[in-house]
This record gives C-alpha cells, sequence and structure tokens, in this order.
C-alpha cells in the first residue's frame, strides 16, 4: 500500500528565523538534530520556542511518527508516552499519522527504515549535496502491510533483536576491559620479576 493510503502527511512547521529557545512558556520543538539517523528520538534535547499561536496540525503527539526528509538517511521514529505535550514538528521533518485500523506506527516506521524503503529514498530523493525527499516521493512510498496483530509481533521481535545487540555490544566491552586490566596485571607481575632478579645479580 502506498504511504499516502495508510496515513496524513504533513510538512512541519518551516521556521523563518532561528529558533530561540525559552525557559517558560511556549511548546516544545522537535528538529532534525533530535532525531538520530537510527531512528532513536532523543526527548532531553527538546528547546521550548514561543511561536505565537500555529495551527495544530504541525503539533507532532504520541502515536504519530516523524520523518526525515533531508540528510543521508530518511529515517522514521514512532513517537511514544515519552512526550509529556505536543511538540512542535519543524521542517525539514514530515509528520505522519496513520490510520489505526490499518497500520500502528511502531510498525509504519520500521517499514520506512527497512533497506527496501532506504533504496527507494536513495533513487527517488532530490540534491545534488544534501538529499532531500519531497512530500510526494513519500507518499508514493509503497510498503507491505499485514494484520495488526502481525505488525506487533514483527516490532516486538525487532525490539528484542535491538536489545541482544546492545548487550553483546555491552558484554564485548566488558570482557575487553576485563582482559586488558589481567594483561595489565600480569605485565606489573613479569615486571617486578624481572626486577628482583636484576637486583639479586
Amino acid at each position: 500500500m502506498r504511504i499516502a493510503d495508510l496515513c496524513t502527511i504533513q510538512a512541519g512547521y518551516t521556521a523563518r528565523r532561528r529558533l530561540q529557545p525559552v525557559l517558560q512558556g511556549g511548546a516544545p520543538a522537535i528538529q532534525l538534530r533530535d532525531v538520530a539517523a537510527d531512528g532513536e528520538v532523543n526527548s532531553d534535547t527538546l528547546i521550548r520556542v514561543e511561536l505565537g499561536e500555529l495551527p495544530d496540525r504541525y503539533f507532532a503527539r504520541a502515536g504519530d511518527v516523524v520523518f526525515r526528509s533531508r540528510g543521508d538517511r530518511n529515517t522514521a521514529s514512532a513517537l511514544d508516552g515519552c512526550l509529556a505535550e505536543p511538540v512542535l514538528a519543524i521542517f525539514p521533518l514530515i509528520v505522519l499519522r496513520p490510520n489505526p485500523d490499518i497500520v500502528t506506527p511502531e510498525y509504519l516506521a520500521w517499514a520506512i527504515n527497512r533497506p527496501d524503503a532506504q533504496r527507494y529514498f536513495e533513487r527517488m530523493g532530490r540534491g545534488t549535496g544534501i538529499r532531500m525527499i519531497p512530500r510526494s516521493v513519500l507518499s508514493d512510498l509503497r510498503l507491505d502491510i499485514p494484520d495488526v496483530e502481525t505488525q506487533q509481533r514483527i516490532v516486538a521481535a525487532d525490539a528484542l533483536s535491538k536489545r541482544e545487540k546492545a548487550l553483546t555490544l555491552l558484554l564485548a566491552e566488558k570482557r575487553r576491559k576485563i582482559t586488558s586490566r589481567i594483561l595489565g596485571e600480569r605485565v606489573k607481575c613479569s615486571s617486578r620479576a624481572t626486577e628482583q632478579k636484576r637486583t639479586k645479580r
């Protein structure tokens, strides 16, 4: 199915000037820099901005998906309950609001981030320097959409796979540190033994 048949598509708000953070009031803004290329959203880096009354369509909420329409990797991120309030999406982020009867936000983001979809963006992207994905190109992306229960199982399995990878890397790093410490102790012991032999001579 085409993305356009799965959800509504809304380009983020185009800021006419550099965003100035405020300490109170305003609304939190999510920018391209807040969404990592691997799809992770860092809610801790969001700044609050005061831009007056803006149309509700520019605000993303839990259950929406934000898409990186500019850059080397055009990935998507599902927004979850970590957002305490709606956030103002700043272009070049694009907000996707999936039809919950057809697709879950987590599956939609997962499918957009798959190699097949990424190759599509590589072929259809515009720009000679920084790649840009027009809304029309995103709208025409076709995805395989199973039933919702299958979608949930796929997303859960993918999350477990990512967790396993993270734990494997953590274990490998701990092993490296332990090995380094053991080797360091052996060097010290060998050095002391050698020094003792020299002293006896």
